[in-house]
């Protein structure tokens, strides 16, 4: 279960202000069919998910437990001085007329997550807990928990929501795990 709950809080708070959570708020706002979209957004981080997830276990089966906790440690670090770091989305491009608003949630999604801070986030995570399973459903709902109220606000709330704020609280989240990992110690939930 802690697998589960850590990935989830990890993944929720540092998908705030992401290019993909402003990803879900664009497609909103243009083609405003919430349905399709988070269904893309699930069906695109279940995939995704997956294969770092996998890319994570790798790792965790190829490198010595101390250096996997080195590792683990300066890449949460890592990921809470990224997540400082605003993204920004232009819609220049996005054309939904031959594939359908599913379609290129999906592709959109998988493609803005690769090398993305959640995507990093979700191999540290598999490689620290061996519960594969519970580690990509807890990065999945994190996923869906930030990026569908984006979706059914669209428009709305985008001007006026505290990105620069709730990045500072991802980021201390993120540095407060890494130094845990590099520190030796334990967090419970």
């Amino acid at each position: 279960m802690e697998a589960f709950l850590v990935s989830a809080l990890a993944v929720t708070v540092g998908e705030i202000g992401d290019k993909t959570q402003l990803l879900a708020l664009l497609l909103a706002a243009r083609y405003k069919k919430p349905g399709p979209i988070v269904l893309g957004i699930l069906v695109a981080t279940l995939a995704n998910h997956t294969l770092a997830g996998l890319i994570g276990q790798l790792v965790a089966t190829h490198i010595d437990a101390t250096v996997m906790r080195y590792l683990l440690g300066l890449s949460f670090l890592a990921i809470a001085a990224w997540t400082l770091k605003p993204d920004e989305m232009d819609d220049g491009g996005i054309n939904e007329s031959r594939y359908g608003v599913f379609m290129l949630t999906c592709v959109t999604f998988f493609i803005a997550e690769i090398g993305d801070k959640t995507q990093l986030a979700t191999v540290a995570l598999a490689a620290k807990y061996s519960d594969l399973t519970m580690v990509i459903a807890g990065t999945t709902l994190g996923m869906l928990i930030a990026d569908v109220p984006a979706v059914f606000l669209g428009k709305i709330a985008a001007p006026n929501f505290p990105f620069k704020y709730v990045r500072w609280c991802a980021a201390a989240v993120f540095a407060i795990l890494g130094l845990l990992v590099l520190l030796g110690m334990e967090y419970k939930f």
